[in-house]
């Protein structure tokens, strides 16, 4: 049990971290200044060190949260053992997920998909946690078959898991009964379309175009499914 004190700690935590997340939402990661942040919660400067180090740690730990979160959508929707359900329904209710977690939390997205200041160097835990989003997605394309066109890339990818065993044990974790080559072509590819669409979504690129965001994922995901045999 948690003591009065660590509570307190906590909670000074997440206020910094929303009100960081606020002025990230208005003027980008680049805009993000520790002081202004103490100076919105009516702390003095030296003070909000002693809950963030820098201002480097306190992306990092959004960035963190962000995957936590993510992954979290994403894993809602992969069905409860033995349940079943169609390869292609499964890949449109986890690109769904996905969608609907960044269209919700644009300005986390932008941490997530890009580099969030010059000189910003991830931490190695980030690489783990964003295969956690995409892990969900590998079963899904375990079960299909790649096509022709997509025949090259499973000979590179399947040479990756071959000679990195980290990456082999993320496949056989959650794939572990289908072809380790084609569930990562699959996922590979939808992660380039799912961050195509959505980027292009939170940039408002989309704007005046005719057509729905939701509407171009649903035919994207309908094409790779055709491409990786589901």
């Amino acid at each position: 049990m948690s003591t009065p004190r660590q509570r307190y700690r906590e909670q000074v935590r997440s206020e910094i971290k929303q009100a960081a997340l606020a002025q990230i939402g208005a003027g980008g990661a680049a805009a993000l200044s520790l002081n202004a942040v103490a100076r919105h919660l009516g702390m003095t400067g030296p003070a909000i060190y002693k809950y963030f180090e820098s201002r480097d740690s306190l992306l990092t730990e959004l960035i963190l949260d962000g995957f936590g979160e993510v992954a979290a959508a994403v894993r809602a929707e992969v069905p409860a053992e033995g349940s079943g359900g169609e390869p292609r329904e499964r890949l449109h209710a986890l690109a769904r997920a996905f969608f609907s977690w960044v269209v919700a939390h644009p300005h986390l997205f932008h941490l997530l998909a890009g580099t969030p200041s010059p000189g910003y160097r991830a931490p190695p835990e980030s690489v783990r946690q964003a295969r956690e989003v995409l892990g969900p997605f590998l079963p899904v394309f375990g079960r299909g078959r790649c096509g022709p066109a997509a025949a090259p890339l499973r000979e590179e990818l399947l040479r990756w898991v071959e000679e990195t065993p980290d990456v082999a044990e993320w496949v056989r974790a959650y794939a572990p009964d289908g072809d380790p080559g084609t569930a990562l072509t699959g996922t590979v590819m939808v992660w380039t379309r799912l961050q195509g669409i959505l980027s292009l979504e939170v940039q408002g690129q989309f704007t005046g175009m005719g057509h729905r965001a939701a509407t171009l994922l649903t035919a994207e995901m309908d094409s790779l499914a055709d491409t990786m045999g589901l």
